[in-house]
């Protein structure tokens, strides 16, 4: 059995720049909305008999009371933030099991439920779809994997080492040097992809690092120097690794059962009809009938 876990935020992104405007009979802007559900139907007509979806309700939480230049809803596109609501609607109306995080993030709903699935009798694998570089972490063998829809690229942990340079473990160590501009945190001045991904690959995580720069097992070019700065930032790298670190403490699910797509609800015809996308809506009566 394998289990498919949603970046929804993230596909709301990708679809909202990638598919033609599309209306609804209200008028409002629903053209991500359909080309996230076609997506996600898309993988229920290959066969995936269980899946589950993560959102976010509210793009802040609680990482921004832990620092105050965290990623914001500012400066979204007010026809994209409105459609947050219209796919949360869509998605619980085609019967999918739904996380709309609040105070979590989506990526902590999916780290979550990657871990707690993956320990689940009969699951032999769980594909995380998302290409973003925090779920990386998450990646374990060849039995929790992520996937680039848009490519089709399957990343395990080999993966991870070939694109980072470091273990899957090491990917909030490696986020707190390197940074993330995206989640609003620059990371240490100075420390680059190469730089973090070679001390990191010889010392898995921060505290393991020799304050002799003399001491470090790897070649890196200017180590004296980002020794220096590595320790006399030492605070604000710990902070940014806790920021880049997923929460897997998330309620997600009592049983497996609850990821089992079975068949959509009696209200999916009527949202489809109001969102104008009959053609989705008969895509999935053949799959079965609504309740």
């Amino acid at each position: 059995m394998e289990v498919y876990l949603i970046d929804g935020t993230y596909e709301l992104f990708r679809h909202y720049y990638a598919v033609p405007s599309q209306k609804d009979v209200n008028n409002q802007e629903v053209g991500a909305v359909r080309g996230v559900l076609n997506s996600v139907l898309s993988l229920i007509e290959s066969g995936v008999t269980h899946i589950g979806v993560a959102t976010d309700r509210v793009i802040e939480s609680f990482r921004n009371d832990l620092y105050p230049h965290y990623k914001t809803g500012e400066g979204i596109d007010p026809e994209l933030g409105s459609q947050f609501p219209i796919l949360e609607e869509g998605l619980e109306a085609m019967g999918v099991k739904l996380w709309p995080m609040v105070e979590f993030e989506a990526d902590d709903a999916l780290a979550a439920a990657a871990h707690k699935s993956a320990t689940e009798p009969g699951v032999d694998r769980v594909v995380i779809c998302t290409p973003d570089k925090d779920l990386s972490q998450c990646v374990v063998g060849k039995s929790i994997v992520q996937l680039d829809r848009r490519k089709n690229i399957f990343r395990d942990e080999e993966g991870v080492v070939e694109k980072f340079g470091v273990l899957p473990k090491s990917i909030p160590d490696y986020l707190a040097l390197v940074g993330d501009t995206a989640d609003g945190y620059s990371g240490l001045p100075g420390w680059g992809a190469k730089a973090a991904s070679s001390i990191l690959s010889q010392y898995r995580h921060l505290e393991d690092i020799p304050k002799e720069s003399s001491l470090w097992q790897t070649s890196i070019r200017n180590s004296t120097k980002l020794a220096q700065t590595l320790f006399s930032n030492w605070d604000d790298a710990i902070l940014f690794r806790k920021l880049a670190t997923l929460r897997i403490d998330v309620a997600v699910f009592e049983s497996l059962d609850e990821l089992k797509w079975n068949r959509a609800t009696t209200h999916f015809a009527s949202f489809c009809e109001r969102i104008k996308a009959q053609t989705t809506l008969r895509k999935l009566e053949k799959i079965s009938k609504p309740n």
